[in-house]
């Protein structure tokens, strides 16, 4: 059961992981693979603004994945924005990424090896990571101005979307520890997390919101 104790501490990850970010005109979009398809749908309106010219969509499967999205995260993100109207001549699929990492690194080679010149990027991911993405951009891809985006939801509402509350609160615990172990193990920059945002992940997790967290070296 989720208390309303516990939807009140996930509101304050929620709201801590969103950047704040004003999206406007960046070298290349970058969709970060997950469960969610809301990402491509996203980015096709960042494409139909013209705030990007090139988009890259990247992820394999995971266990989340496997069974809604069999073909892999990014060949399905790039159906739904063909759907939307995209191009498919701009749209490119990166097809191995396992995690956040793999998805900046695999992507800035991909368009390193076409030769495409990479100032900023447009960085589209779940409400809930987007602070988790800026800070793994920032440590994998030193050099480039990251913009955040990711659907304009709140959290209830993004929970009755994805279906499975649960998975959501698991995720943004997730989410968060990451940003506190992960800096550590060289895999993204420090970002401060304040009390309150720490005090709520720890009672979420004592909650037994623990899914998603990985283990501390």
């Amino acid at each position: 059961m989720i208390t309303a104790r516990d939807w009140a501490d996930a509101r304050i990850l929620w709201e801590f992981q969103r950047m704040g970010h004003a999206p406007r005109p960046c070298s290349v979009g970058v969709g970060l693979g997950s469960h969610d398809l809301g990402v491509a749908e996203v980015m096709a309106g960042l494409y139909r603004r013209g705030l990007v010219p090139l988009v890259v969509f990247t992820g394999a499967t995971s266990p989340t994945t496997r069974e809604r999205m069999p073909r892999g995260e990014a060949v399905h993100y790039r159906e739904r924005a063909l759907e939307l109207g995209v191009p498919g001549d701009v749209v490119l699929v990166e097809p191995r990424a396992r995690n956040t990492g793999e998805n900046i690194r695999f992507s800035r080679e991909l368009l390193a090896e076409r030769g495409t010149p990479v100032d900023s990027v447009l960085l589209v991911s779940k409400p809930y990571e987007e602070r988790r993405a800026y800070a793994t951009a920032r440590k994998l891809w030193p050099g480039v101005e990251f913009v955040c985006a990711s659907a304009p939801m709140d959290l209830p509402e993004y929970a009755d979307a994805i279906g499975d509350p649960r998975l959501v609160l698991d995720m943004l615990v997730g989410a968060v520890q990451r940003l506190m172990v992960y800096p550590a193990q060289g895999f993204m920059i420090e970002l401060s997390v304040p009390a309150p945002v720490a005090a709520a992940y720890e009672r979420l997790r004592d909650r037994g919101f623990t899914r998603r967290l990985v283990p501390k070296a």
